[in-house]
């Protein structure tokens, strides 16, 4: 589902425990397109950062965004839509993932909830590298979404399937209002 003019894609941002694999895997399976993990982009010495719990500054995300940058452009020149899974917490991080693709083809939905709401929810997730310790780090990062970028927020403290269907009401909504 995309403009006859080339592919369309959405990256699901936040900090940790926002739900971003789960809601991306969701859209990306009800709209058809490929759903770019990015987790699985972090180079190694990133994974074991995280896992001792030390916050990734900028110079080790840039590797890692580059990567990602360089996956969704490889799908759009290949014809095909995504929807990518990644922190992006600063504006400059998600500049560098819209210039993977030509202008207004990229939304951002920003999940979003209060650090007591994401803290209750790491305290139990298991089977990940990023630790709960790490999540006041993020916020500290985070830069929400300003005006002149193309996007929502979703406030992720409902229920994960009414999280899901605000998600894809906002991104059908972009793709309805861009066919126009």
């Amino acid at each position: 589902m995309h403009r006859g003019d080339g592919p369309s894609h959405a990256v699901i941002m936040g900090v940790s425990g926002t739900g971003k694999s789960t809601v991306a895997r969701a859209l990306a399976d009800n709209l058809g397109w490929v759903h770019v993990e990015g987790d699985l982009y972090h180079p190694p010495a990133n994974i074991s950062s995280m896992k001792a719990g030390v916050p990734l500054d900028d110079a080790a995300r840039h590797p890692w965004l580059q990567a990602l940058s360089a996956a969704i452009s490889h799908e759009h020149e290949a014809g095909r839509s995504t929807v990518t899974s990644c922190s992006a917490l600063k504006r400059t991080y998600r500049d560098l993932l819209r210039a993977a693709v030509p202008p207004g083809r990229l939304y951002v939905v920003h999940l979003y909830a209060d650090a007591a709401v994401l803290a209750s929810r790491l305290a139990h997730r298991t089977g990940h590298f990023m630790p709960s310790s790490l999540l006041s780090s993020q916020y500290v990062c985070l830069e929400h979404l300003q005006q002149d970028e193309l996007g929502a927020t979703v406030d992720v403290a409902a229920p994960r399937s009414t999280v899901a269907a605000r998600v894809d009401a906002h991104v059908s909504t972009w793709l309805s209002d861009r066919r126009l």
